[in-house]
């Protein structure tokens, strides 16, 4: 099998850098004990989490003023998670997610990249049972619509981990399922906003998505 190959990327967040190593290209792909496919995760799917985004980095500069007082905060389907790096250099209560095995260890290859702590993480379903991880006062995460099927899970996962005041925001690219997941959502007693983000300044092609907003 061939080795991996990597990237390493610094981004800019005003005055701030921070650096990441991702993987190359999205042709990569390393499953020599088939941990991954036990997980369902096949060869072409394999390489996503490891990869920056859009959708990711809209959430990440929405992250970097964000009011985070006192909140305890969890990255859902964090992927490279640039969005807890941003965080964890602003000093924030952040704890990660993700469902792929290789997740976790590239969290602690990048947050020592950019000298910060540990960002605690768990890997983790969203069908699962409990994680333990508790509740949190703020969810975020980008780009997790991906199929149908995927809407009831995820609010499942968030109502499972969400304090009964609780803010959730997600960066969605535009793939057809935020309207159902929205009403999904609203039933769980959360008001809904959503407005298109300003990305001028660090994307070159124009976003379609929306930063959806949830709160009760």
């Amino acid at each position: 099998m061939t080795p991996l190959r990597f990237r390493y990327q610094t981004l800019e967040f005003g005055d701030v850098d921070i650096h990441v190593r991702t993987l190359r290209d999205n042709q990569q792909f390393a499953d020599a004990d088939g941990v991954a496919e036990k997980l369902g995760i096949s060869s072409a799917t394999w390489p996503l989490f490891g990869i920056i985004w859009a959708s990711g980095e809209v959430l990440a500069h929405h992250m970097f003023d964000y009011e985070l007082e006192g909140q305890r905060i969890l990255e859902v389907g964090c992927g490279i998670a640039l969005t807890s790096l941003v965080l964890n250099h602003r000093h924030a209560d952040i704890t990660a997610t993700d469902y792929h095995p290789e997740a976790g260890a590239f969290l602690l290859e990048n947050s020592e990249l950019n000298h910060g702590a540990a960002i605690p993480f768990m890997r983790t379903g969203w069908g699962d049972a409990d994680s333990g991880l508790g509740e949190f006062d703020l969810i975020v995460g980008s780009d997790l619509l991906y199929e149908r099927e995927h809407i009831a899970l995820l609010a499942d996962f968030i109502e499972q981990h969400a304090k009964p005041q609780c803010k959730v925001v997600i960066v969605d690219p535009g793939r057809g399922q935020h309207a159902s997941f929205s009403k999904k959502m609203v039933g769980l007693g959360y008001a809904h906003t959503q407005n298109k983000p300003d990305t001028a300044g660090y994307l070159a092609q124009p976003f379609p998505g929306q930063i959806l907003h949830y709160a009760r």
